[in-house]
């Protein structure tokens, strides 16, 4: 989306890396910065990673785990841990079509328990992110797919398969990751600024970061709409979703960046690209 700006890098690393758009910008938990090694930097860059402004930051999540992620200011993030494993860059499908991971989430694990957080912290969602949450589910559930997705409000995180949450460090954006497993990413976050965009733009953002949770790469991972750079594939893949178009669509929510004109629901080639995934 437009302006979002998260923790981020260009490549995506299986089941961990973060993901939303360009207005998502998301600051280390603990304000750790730490400059990345010339070895570090030459793998990213193999992996097809912009390494402009790249530097390692500290996650923590809702539940207390936390890790370290290579960042750069676009809306990717690398965990550290596990780089000398992620692949280069390999052959690249430039085709601008819908694409996603090769992880994807299987079998029972297709009946999604999905919770809206309200506990305090300033991780809880407001009215507005709760309303937005429903039409981002209400989007998903709409689609001809073999996913079903349960939606309850509350705080028990531990009992569900994904969760939406506030990050007081997100802004206007998002952060999420990728299937591993064959289960849905966990963590769906979204800014505190997200909710007072409105109902309209809130169910963007969280319908998008959901997207990455369940396999959907950006429709521009190639060539990002903010600034033009690749995302890479490493582990995760980018693989092209037969049946969608073969111009960038802007009308996807799985835009890297938002072009001010969201509706919050699906592009066809969307659905296109859920219901052959699903």
């Amino acid at each position: 989306m437009k302006t979002i700006k998260l923790l981020a890098l260009s490549v995506i690393v299986a089941g961990c890396i973060t993901s939303c758009q360009k207005e998502e910008v998301a600051t280390e938990v603990n304000e750790v910065s730490n400059t990345p090694t010339k070895k570090q930097l030459l793998k990213l860059n193999n992996m097809g990673v912009n390494t402009k402004n790249v530097s390692i930051k500290t996650i923590e999540n809702l539940d207390g785990t936390i890790e370290d992620y290579f960042v750069n200011g676009t809306d990717l993030g690398i965990p550290v841990a596990g780089l000398n494993d992620q692949e280069d860059l390999g052959t690249l499908d430039n085709g601008m079509k819908q694409y996603r991971t090769r992880n994807l989430v299987t079998g029972s694990n297709r009946t999604i328990d999905v919770l809206g957080y309200t506990g305090g912290g300033g991780s809880g969602l407001s009215s507005t992110g709760q309303q937005a949450l429903r039409r981002a589910v209400d989007n998903y559930n709409r689609v001809n797919s073999s996913l079903n997705m349960r939606l309850t409000f509350g705080t028990n995180y531990q009992a569900a398969d994904l969760v939406v949450y506030v990050r007081s460090d997100l802004g206007a954006g998002g952060l999420a990751g990728f299937p591993s497993g064959g289960r849905p990413y966990k963590w769906a976050r979204i800014g505190p600024d997200v909710a007072n965009r409105g109902v309209t733009y809130a169910t963007h953002v969280i319908t998008h970061e959901m997207g990455h949770c369940i396999g959907l790469r950006h429709t521009d991972w190639f060539a990002r709409s903010c600034d033009g750079s690749n995302e890479g594939q490493g582990n995760d893949g980018a693989i092209h979703i037969p049946g969608t178009p073969t111009g960038i669509d802007r009308a996807s929510i799985m835009i890297s960046c938002a072009t001010g004109n969201e509706n919050g629901t699906f592009s066809s080639a969307d659905v296109i690209a859920l219901e052959y995934m699903y």
